[in-house]
């Protein structure tokens, strides 16, 4: 480095290097929390998706869903091909299904019926209406 007129080094002070030390650890501590918060809300995420998959699977099949019973998720794939990891996993899995009528309107060659079901899971229910002819 150059010398000063007085003869000094020009360099910098402790303080200076400490409040640079401060910043950057406040910075990668900013950084951290930032990741841990991303991963938890992805993770959520995939939880949801999952339980929105659970509810497809219930109302894409006719049998379930318009009464009051607890089901095993596997037994709605029975006869899907699935890998063995997902087959595990379904028949841990259980819903608790509870359907209410709302409204029933009788048409003179149709009964059009509305009705509530609730998909009940260990942390997360599903609410949505369905609508039956007969």
């Amino acid at each position: 480095m150059k010398r000063s007129v007085l003869g000094f080094k020009k360099a910098f002070t402790l303080i200076e290097v400490m409040i640079a030390v401060m910043i950057v650890s406040i910075v990668i501590a900013a950084l951290f929390k930032l990741r841990g918060d991303t991963n938890h809300l992805f993770s959520r995420i995939q939880q949801e998706q999952k339980k929105s998959t659970y509810a497809t699977l219930i109302l894409w099949n006719d049998k379930y869903g318009f009464n009051k019973e607890d089901i095993n998720m596997y037994r709605l794939v029975d006869n899907f091909e699935l890998d063995n990891d997902t087959r595990r996993e379904l028949k841990n899995i259980k819903a608790k299904v509870r359907y209410s009528k709302i409204k029933s309107i009788d048409l003179d060659t149709l009964v059009i019926e509305i009705g509530k079901t609730e998909l009940l899971f260990d942390n997360i229910d599903i609410h949505f209406n369905r609508v039956i002819t007969r």
